[in-house]
């Protein structure tokens, strides 16, 4: 098992490219199942959720190949529908192989996602829009089983009762061969349905609306090989930036869409940091002290990310007076506090709302990361504290950061990982 361990109080400083997108590069690689011929995809981060889809690909018959940052994905020989539910398990977002196969083989078998614990995320938007396209489904034990009727997948009109990110994708993977035109109302407008509904549309497909709550999906007999880039992270994106902020130094980020990181710009100028923009470059000169930060509410986009919540809160602990966070999208996603506490900040939570009460410093902790997110909150808490962190179960963080703590070594932290025996940590924890 690996660790991170951190000395606190460095500034940082210099420039870094950011990752590409994990929440665009898997619906991307799921999309390769539609696929008659190879797909090749750059920019792919090497993260374990994306290893987990690799894993299912080749499971249900594909050839991947991966070399550095290019996946290439030969989906001729699929010949599998099923998910086992050990691979499902892997990330939450696993769902959205249900519209991918239900496109190809016109019946899937999954169990039930699994991933960070986060709070529920029900499935029944996914299999209600998905029956609307000529679906018939049962469940049984944690299992779905899907089938597509006699007409096959069929266009329709679908109203969402929530902008899903999730829901969106699977109609649109699901709707791209089907007959007929599919119209979704009140669709996800998150820059990774764009990046989807690019590579689909590279390889012959008609999405018309991606990234407006109206999309439009015609139809077409086949998808052919093409070659796509994904787009940067706008989460790692947002998470340098803040731990930028919170050390009182001076980052630029290079090669990334500033537009996508507007959500999370506004509460960093709120906080006092001079933030330049200038074509694909962001940079940001942080204050001797931040300022309070009056409210964030997480909202779906073009709202404050569910996925910066996290990180902007650790922020807050530092910053000069009373902060106000109020998580909307997912109910069990402040377990990141008790970890935060044990660095001395003050912190009260009730409900969806959190209150934030800057302190002059923080001091470093033995942490565990509690989920994704939660474990990038804790880097970033460990950067700004005085002395030592250690940080565990960074198993999580890996999931949607590629090799962080080289990134932020880079920019002048001293921050290293290290492996350390089961036994040993479990010590460690236990005299906490």
């Amino acid at each position: 098992m690996d660790k991170i361990i951190i000395n606190g109080s460095k500034r940082l400083n210099g420039e870094i490219t950011v990752q590409g997108a994990k929440n665009s590069v898997l619906p991307i690689l799921v999309a390769a199942l539609l696929v008659d011929g190879v797909s090749i995809i750059h920019n792919c981060p090497m993260l374990s959720d994306v290893d987990a889809t690799v894993t299912i690909l080749e499971y249900l018959g594909c050839k991947v190949e991966r070399e550095g940052h290019t996946i290439s994905v030969d989906s001729t020989d699929i010949k599998r529908y099923d998910v086992p539910d050990n691979l499902m398990r892997e990330m939450r977002s696993s769902i959205v192989f249900l519209g991918g196969i239900l496109g190809r083989m016109g019946k899937a078998v999954l169990s039930t996602p699994g991933g960070c614990e986060i709070g529920l995320r029900p499935i029944d938007l996914h299999l209600s829009s998905i029956e609307q396209l000529g679906v018939n489904f049962k469940t049984d034990g944690g299992f779905i089983d899907c089938s597509v009727g006699e007409k096959g997948l069929t266009g329709t009109k679908i109203t969402l009762s929530f902008p899903s990110v999730g829901a969106t994708e699977n109609i649109i993977l699901a709707a791209v061969l089907a007959h007929g035109t599919t119209v979704i109302n009140n669709a996800a407008r998150e820059p990774e349905i764009s990046d989807l509904a690019d590579f689909l549309n590279r390889c012959g497909a008609k999405i018309h609306g991606a990234g407006d709550s109206t999309v439009t999906v015609e139809g077409v007999k086949r998808l052919t090989s093409t070659e796509h880039t994904v787009i940067p992270d706008r989460i790692a994106a947002s998470t340098y930036m803040i731990a930028g902020a919170i050390t009182n130094g001076k980052i630029c980020l290079k090669d990334i869409i500033p537009s996508h990181i507007g959500p999370t710009i506004q509460p960093l100028r709120e906080a006092g940091c001079d933030i330049a923009v200038s074509g694909r470059w962001v940079c940001l000169s942080s204050p001797p002290r931040l300022k309070r930060i009056r409210m964030i509410r997480t909202m779906p986009y073009p709202g404050f990310p569910t996925d910066v919540q996290a990180q902007m809160m650790a922020l807050t602990t530092v910053a000069d007076g009373t902060s106000v966070i109020v998580e909307n999208i997912f109910e069990s996603r402040f377990k990141h506090i008790g970890e935060l506490l044990r660095f001395g900040a003050k912190i009260s939570a009730e409900g969806r709302m959190a209150v934030v009460e800057g302190v002059k410093h923080l001091n470093g902790a033995n942490v565990k990361a509690t989920d994704l997110r939660g474990g990038s909150a804790m880097i970033l808490a460990g950067l700004c504290a005085h002395g030592a962190t250690q940080i565990t179960e960074i198993h999580h963080i890996d999931r949607g950061y590629e090799e962080p703590e080289k990134i932020l070594e880079s920019l002048g932290a001293d921050i290293k990982r290290v492996k350390e025996d089961a036994k040993t940590e479990q010590s460690e924890r236990g005299t906490q």
